[in-house]
């Protein structure tokens, strides 16, 4: 205490040791960095000299890699590259919804839902045991050939429709796993405060099934806006069909990898997102922040 009675707040001083730990730290930190640099860069140089120097790399680059080719496809891809754009908005909400119901299905509970639960465990059973390819073909192609009234035969929706139908499957895995990990407790809790099965639902596991399984879900998104180029089987032009009209014309295969490329560059940031929620999610549980 000071002589006026009031407290005596002195500045902190960190002592010898700590300031003596906290150099060494950073000096080590440093010396990663630098080393991880460096063989970053000799590992970068090898493969180049691999590439560069194997007997067929002038006929490679001037097939896939031609500067001017690339500039001539790069206009078309950015084009279609709109409609993967937008069918990635729209198939991942309807699969996030559709993903939802039939997770909520498959765990309802009571001898009444069991034909629900049958249904909802049947589709997810048989979708995800289907290849992404050949649902594409049979929508595409097969539901055309039924000559329904009404149905569309555009091949945008169709495509879309069968993106949704394959990785509703794969998402409502990843919900159901999210509910069935919220433990008993919280349902009983819940009910004996009054609420009934579907308020326990809506209001105390679903917000923490959706919380617990926000990384895989970033991941299955991520897996489809690189599957939207599938689209092209159907002749709906996007960015990997508008290189492959641009590649027939010439017969050299920049434009793939151009397509490729733009991908890549549209999926790193997606990923690196992901990453960064895991590890903040990774983190507050360490901390106890999530239930």
């Amino acid at each position: 205490m000071a002589a006026d009675g009031t407290a005596d707040v002195r500045p902190y001083v960190p002592s010898a040791r700590r300031l003596e730990r906290e150099r060494f730290q950073r000096a080590r930190t440093r010396r990663a960095t630098a080393v991880a640099a460096a063989s970053t860069l000799v590992t970068a140089v090898a493969l180049f000299l691999v590439v560069v120097e194997s007997p067929g790399w002038p006929r490679t680059r001037e097939t896939f890699f031609n500067a001017h080719y690339a500039r001539e496809a790069l206009p078309h891809i950015l084009d279609g590259l709109w409609l993967n754009i937008r069918l990635l908005v729209v198939c991942g909400a309807a699969v996030l919804l559709l993903g939802l119901l039939i997770a909520v299905a498959r765990t309802l509970r009571g001898p009444v839902f069991f034909p629900l639960r049958a249904l909802a465990t049947a589709y997810t059973d048989f979708f995800r045991g289907l290849p992404l390819i050949i649902c594409l073909l049979m929508v595409v192609f097969g539901v055309p050939a039924l000559r329904l009234q009404g149905v569309t035969n555009d091949p945008v929706l169709l495509g879309g429709t069968a993106l949704v139908l394959t990785y509703s499957a794969y998402v409502a895995e990843v919900f159901r796993a999210g509910i069935e990990s919220v433990h008993a407790g919280q349902r009983a809790a819940a009910r004996s405060l009054g609420l009934g099965s579907g308020q326990t639902l809506r209001y105390v596991v679903l917000p923490q099934a959706v919380r617990r399984v926000v990384p895989p879900l970033l991941n299955d998104l991520v897996s489809l806006q690189k599957d939207t180029g599938l689209v092209s089987i159907a002749g709906a032009v996007d960015a990997v069909y508008a290189a492959q009209i641009t590649a027939s014309k010439s017969f050299n295969y920049t434009p793939y990898v151009v397509a490729g490329l733009i991908f890549v560059a549209l999926t790193i940031p997606m990923t690196r997102f992901t990453d960064a929620v895991t590890a903040r999610m990774d983190r507050r549980r360490a901390q106890g922040g999530i239930v």
